[in-house]
């Protein structure tokens, strides 16, 4: 165990180069903080943002350079000291120590900010040509995969990999999207607005083999060759994407006495354990509007409770209590989700029409409301996202 000794010692050090970890630099500096700061990051690349990955990048318009969350000259202004390519190994609570391969870093506040990892399919090692997206390698790497492949099958029908299937489309690959869910991203809209993605895709080109489950890779000499399906139906193909769904980043955590259950739990300033916070992806912490444990996986969530778990630690106390929201852009389609969108929830549309391509699904349950949907209408669904404020995020109730 380690006690501290000979670390390399910090006012806060962020366990995590990524959009959480970086808007909490931020935000320490923003509320007055003046000590020494240290962000900590596994990969060699400054803070960069994820939702071009599937989109922009990948499909070649943007460099990787753009889709850095700060320029180098910005990013100098914080005053933060940048630890990069040193993965975190293990924390020692009693001291608030982080261990790396190369040496150890103590802090008086420790920021968890490790995001999340893609789950795999047991079987696929060492199978050329299948790929995950999750960092910007992974995104380059695809990237010049892409440029040679023939018939591409993405795994998973949730918002990365129809993402992925519409970009791939877009460069004119032949793709298949496959997942046990009946249309693309069916749990995430609801089946009106899934149905209408079903449509679109298949009007660019996309083949849906949807609502079956995914049993493997077959391969030859090494090289992919197709996804057999739970029907024992075989999809053809020389690249494979595997898109369903991320862990979080806590394995490393293991041991050290925090409490892991589908991420780090917290509270809902952050807190996990005195003078540990964690941020982002990885942190599951309590929604006190909703009055129970909620882990979201969007960068608006990760930069807001950054900004919460910094307000904890300069003593300006908060709660974390945010509407989720998340979007998605697809072809000729942004869509955008205020809310949770359960299987429960009544949905009607208030404006526009789905034929047209433009409109806006209000969901409720039981008469409360619950969400709301904006397709090709960012303005009217940002009005109609005022309904929420008092379900998700109500005004503190006065003292006696």
């Amino acid at each position: 165990m380690s006690t501290g000794r000979g670390a390399r010692r910090t006012g806060v050090l962020v366990v995590g180069a990524s959009a959480a970890g970086l808007a909490t630099v931020e935000a320490l500096r923003r509320e007055g903080y003046t000590d020494p700061i240290t962000l900590l990051g596994g990969e060699h690349h400054l803070p960069y943002d994820r939702p071009p990955l599937s989109k922009q990048v990948l499909s070649g318009a943007w460099r990787p350079e753009q889709t850095l969350l700060r320029p180098p000259r910005q990013l100098t202004g914080f005053d933060c000291d940048f630890v990069l390519g040193k993965p975190a190994l293990a924390l020692d609570l009693a001291s608030r120590t982080v261990s790396t391969a190369t040496g150890e870093f103590t802090a008086d506040h420790v920021v968890l900010a490790t995001g999340a990892t893609p789950r795999l399919f047991p079987g696929t090692e060492g199978i050329t040509g299948v790929h995950v997206l999750r960092t910007l390698d992974d995104a380059l790497t695809l990237r010049d995969a892409l440029r040679t492949a023939r018939r591409v099958v993405v795994v998973g029908e949730g918002v990365l990999g129809a993402e992925i299937a519409a970009t791939a489309r877009r460069s004119g690959l032949d793709v298949t999207l496959t997942g046990p869910q009946s249309a693309p991203m069916a749990a995430q809209l609801g089946p009106l607005a899934a149905e209408r993605l079903a449509a679109l895709h298949t009007g660019e080109g996309v083949r849906l083999r949807l609502g079956v489950g995914v049993r493997g890779c077959t391969a030859r000499d090494g090289a992919v060759t197709g996804v057999v399906l739970e029907d024992s139906h075989e999809l053809p193909a020389d690249l494979v994407v595997v898109a369903i769904g991320a862990i979080p980043m806590t394995d490393w955590l293991a041991g050290s006495g925090l409490t892991l259950d589908n991420g780090i739990v917290c509270d809902a300033q952050g807190r996990t354990a005195p003078g540990v916070y964690a941020a982002g992806d990885v942190a599951r912490w309590h929604h006190p509007a909703l009055g129970t444990a909620i882990r979201l996986e969007n960068r608006t969530s990760a930069t807001l409770q950054a900004g919460v778990v910094a307000a904890t630690i300069t003593g300006a106390e908060r709660a974390h209590q945010p509407i989720p929201y998340f979007w998605t852009d697809q072809f000729d389609a942004k869509i955008q989700v205020h809310g949770l969108i359960t299987a429960d929830a009544n949905a009607r549309v208030v404006e526009g029409d789905p034929a047209d391509g433009r409109f806006v699904v209000a969901f409720d349950r039981a008469g409360v409301p619950a969400a709301v949907l904006g397709w090709n209408m960012p303005k009217q669904v940002a009005a109609y996202r005022r309904a929420l404020v008092e379900v998700y995020s109500p005004a503190p109730v006065p003292a006696p």
